[in-house]
């Protein structure tokens, strides 16, 4: 097994070398790994945080929905108290593992007072703790009445036309 993990190695560092411009195309990888060949090569996922950001989450008065229109997939949180225990364990479950939503271009909205009566709640009219998810043209896609892992959350989108197109022209490659 050592054998050809070492043969491994010999082998791809000089391709590598070859088609790099350096040290940071070295570190990058060509792209044949992910299967993407004569196209530009996408970050790791495992250095996807960093290269792409924080997870945007914000608060539902303090955003319009039509600044995330073509741009962002707003994925909008709401109860009606930021007390809920389920509303808490929702945003714990989308911090614990942003990469793959940051990936995806999710920017997550929070809403958790009724009296405000946001834009938002105006017009997606959810009913104690809902999870939403808006698409990059500005429909919500999924609702859902109980918290949700990030795993289902991508997963969904996965399923959408929107990112079905994007994922086409990126070459048939599924991030993290």
């Amino acid at each position: 097994m050592m054998k050809f993990s070492r043969l491994i190695l010999f082998c791809a560092v000089p391709l590598v070398a070859a088609m790099g411009d350096g040290a940071g195309e070295a570190r990058r990888g060509t792209g044949f790994e992910r299967g993407v060949i004569g196209e530009e090569s996408r970050p790791d996922p495992v250095e996807a945080p960093t290269s792409l950001g924080a997870l945007e989450m914000l608060d539902a008065g303090a955003v319009d929905p039509a600044a995330y229109l073509w741009k962002s997939r707003p994925i909008v949180v709401f109860a009606d108290t930021p007390q809920d225990p389920i509303f808490l364990d929702q945003i714990r479950q989308l911090e614990r593992d942003p990469a793959p939503l940051i990936a995806r271009d999710v920017v997550i909205i929070t809403d958790t007072d009724p009296a405000a009566n946001s834009v938002w709640r105006r017009s997606l009219r959810p009913e104690g703790f809902s999870l939403v998810l808006v698409d990059k043209d500005g429909q919500p896609k999924q609702r859902r009445p109980s918290p949700w892992s990030v795993r289902e959350i991508t997963r969904a989108i996965d399923k959408t036309p929107l990112r079905r197109q994007e994922i086409g022209r990126a070459g048939g490659v599924l991030l993290p």
